[in-house]
């Protein structure tokens, strides 16, 4: 399906995101990342820290890593998601190997996870534990494990095949990108039809001016590099991934004098964001056609009730009303990753028009008794 996005609107949003030499900030981040900091502690902003509590079954994994994989790892976020046994997972820009080791458990022996990342000295730290974690932490045979050395935006250089993959994460990274495009493109390639791309990052309500862009902490720091949330999403939509759905949003704190005097009345945030790979099936707006989901309660960790994004929990045999992009999400045709875990009711033979809001109560109603009961919620 082609993108609802026009090749000009994501040519004036990357514009904005691409300001010197891609080779002068990969250089910057390495030496930033790789030798500048020793540990969290290190950090001048939460911006590489902010997060929520994670899932208690991500909790209990977490205190089984290694030391040295936790106390080297700079993300914003947890953003691993639970129910991928079996897949294939990417991270890109996977620095001390965290989101990787806990990737590993939660896909099982018969899974895999590749992580990619530029800075050696951080492939080192996630390499020289993978073996002894899976297979005397986890009982795996051997690892299921690989870190390869490249840049996130040349994923194919760095030998990623096209459609070789089922789950893309990423943690605080492609801010640091100094092409975010590309990333997005590249991710997009690599993702099997029915894929997703599950990532924190960390994002602002105004466009970062250039002169804050060239301050190289503040870049390393991942606050000169995050994307003006439209342009992200004109860049998502641009490249197929035509339906952002935004999961987790928390604020981030500027507390460095120096830094808010550059940055002005900016707000910074952590998200986490959820990109699906439906080619065929997303529309540019939400539409009714009378289609229902049920959740199985089938996905570990949420067997009650299952949550898509940050206002829409799906409740185990609760029938509910869905626009067609959701229903797609949630697995239409068999094609999303997620189509095991949820019953589809209808298909997109009969249109009911643009896809109205209203209550959850509302929503249920609907599902039980039909479109005309009225509006609901669910997009």
């Amino acid at each position: 399906m082609g993108s609802c996005c026009k090749p000009e609107e994501y040519t004036r949003a990357q514009q904005h995101v691409a300001h010197k030499p891609g080779d002068a900030i990969h250089e910057s981040v390495k030496e930033y990342y790789g030798k500048v900091l020793q540990g969290t502690k290190d950090l001048k902003t939460s911006a590489c820290t902010a997060a929520g509590k994670p899932h208690p079954r991500l909790r209990s994994l977490m205190a089984r890593l290694p030391e040295e994989v936790q106390s080297r790892f700079y993300g914003c976020g947890v953003p691993v998601p639970l129910g991928i046994q079996g897949l294939r997972v990417l991270d890109l820009g996977s620095g001390s190997g965290r989101d990787c080791y806990l990737s590993a458990a939660l896909v099982g022996a018969a899974g895999s996870v590749t992580g990619i990342d530029m800075t050696e000295e951080q492939l080192q730290i996630a390499r020289k534990h993978a073996e002894a974690y899976c297979q005397q932490t986890l009982g795996y045979k051997a690892s299921n494990m690989r870190f390869v050395k490249g840049h996130i935006e040349l994923l194919d250089e760095a030998g990623i095949a096209s459609e070789s993959m089922d789950l893309i994460i990423s943690n605080c990274v492609i801010n640091l990108s100094p092409d975010k495009g590309r990333v997005i493109q590249q991710a997009y390639r690599v993702l099997a039809p029915g894929g997703e791309m599950y990532f924190s990052d960390v994002y602002c309500n105004r466009r970062v001016p250039k002169s804050a862009q060239k301050d190289e902490v503040m870049w390393g720091e991942c606050i000169s590099g995050a994307l003006y949330i439209n342009d992200f999403i004109a860049m998502a939509r641009a490249v197929g991934f035509e339906y952002p759905v935004l999961l987790q949003k928390a604020p981030i704190a500027i507390t460095d004098a120096n830094m808010r005097a550059l940055l002005g009345n900016i707000e910074f945030f952590s998200i986490t964001y959820r990109l699906f790979k439906l080619p065929g099936l997303l529309e540019p707006q939400c539409e009714d056609y009378g289609q229902i989901a049920i959740y199985k309660g089938t996905i570990e960790g949420y067997e009650h009730s299952y949550a898509l994004d940050d206002s829409h929990v799906y409740e185990r045999d609760r029938p509910t009303l869905v626009c067609g992009n959701t229903a797609a999400v949630l697995g239409e045709g068999g094609l999303s990753h997620l189509a095991k875990h949820f019953q589809i009711v209808g298909d997109r033979s009969h249109h009911f028009g643009a896809f109205q809001v209203g209550s959850q109560r509302q929503q249920i109603d609907v599902a039980i008794n039909g479109p005309s009961a009225g509006p609901c919620s669910s997009c």
